[in-house]
């Protein structure tokens, strides 16, 4: 099976849509990438879970998610359309589930629900929820699962966990996708989170790491199949990535540099090494050895994406080849 991309739309969290003075134009800027993206090749769009920026929050536009990921499903026709990923302490899971629901019929069937437990402590606390210790939010997101697995099944969803408890819910219509929405779990957790891939996942989310990282991320991921008796090539493999590319390596790790992408790969020294930096044909490698360690799907922040050339440069001359 050929290797899937997919591109993060600009959407103000990461300081993408910065000196965009009007909103209306900030989203139809949005809008731009994911429809350029779907015409040039692209197999998914994203969208983050967040409410305002990093690594500083300022007054800078950030769209919602699941607003915006309504509205992308309906202004695109053929990308699917994911989160990355839904933060499970911002919305009770029932809810999400029926959001999801609809969504996935606006979308006729294009919709992927990534959810993850959730880490953002400022803004957390900057719009009054309780931020429990990392455990406890793990604990919360095992429950959360099975809640949404079940209103995507059962007739009436019934739950008694410690977290939630759902009694006798109704989410029609369920959505599009048989036998229910690709529900994807983001982190790489080595004892929790890929086990909770491993038993209810149909796809998983790790990134900004080197390929030795990814791979035994996957590993891990492998055993706990193997422990439950789950088919470890039933779950869809996505890895997230920064990518700059330029005319040369130097210029490529400098635009790298100047973006911010050092932020989250470990600090500068990494990013030659978790993230696709550099010519085309060093991009293209670096692929290839991502492909090599079992990543199906890389899912792309370009700091740029705005301006549009680099999607049609990524697709032209490594998508399209």
């Amino acid at each position: 099976m050929a290797m899937k991309f997919g591109v993060i739309v600009p959407q103000g969290w990461r300081m993408d849509l910065v000196g965009i003075k009007d909103p209306v134009e900030a989203y139809e800027t949005m809008t731009r990438v994911a429809q350029t993206a779907e015409e040039v090749g692209f197999d998914s769009i994203w969208l983050f879970d967040h409410f305002h920026t990093v690594p500083t929050p300022t007054q800078e536009v950030t769209f919602e998610c699941w607003t915006s990921t309504a509205a992308l499903a309906r202004d695109t026709k053929r990308v699917r359309i994911g989160q990355m990923v839904s933060c499970n302490g911002y919305r009770n899971p029932a809810l999400l589930a029926k959001i999801a629901s609809t969504v996935d019929v606006l979308s006729h069937g294009r919709l992927d629900f990534g959810l993850g437990a959730g880490w953002y402590e400022h803004e957390y606390k900057a719009y009054g929820y309780d931020y429990p210790d990392a455990p406890t939010r793990l604990r919360y997101l095992r429950e959360a699962v099975q809640v949404i697995l079940k209103m995507w099944s059962d007739e009436e969803a019934y739950f008694e966990g410690k977290y939630y408890q759902v009694r006798g819910a109704i989410n029609q219509p369920k959505g599009v996708q048989k036998p229910h929405i690709p529900l994807l779990i983001g982190g790489g957790g080595e004892r929790v989170t890929l086990k909770l891939v491993a038993q209810y996942g149909d796809a998983c989310n790790v990134g900004n790491l080197e390929p030795e990282g990814i791979a035994r991320k996957f590993e891990i991921l492998r055993k706990h199949c193997q422990e439950i008796g789950r088919d470890y090539n039933a779950i869809h493999r996505t890895v997230m990535l920064n990518c700059a590319l330029a005319e040369t390596d130097d210029k490529a790790y400098e635009k790298a540099l100047a973006r911010g992408l050092s932020r989250n790969t470990g600090g500068a020294e990494n990013l030659r090494t978790r993230a696709l930096v550099g010519t085309v044909e060093t991009i293209r490698k670096r692929l290839a050895e991502y492909e090599q360690v079992g990543a199906q799907e890389i899912i792309l922040f370009f700091p740029d994406s705005r301006e549009l050339e680099p999607l049609r440069t990524f697709a032209g001359e490594i998508i399209g080849k």
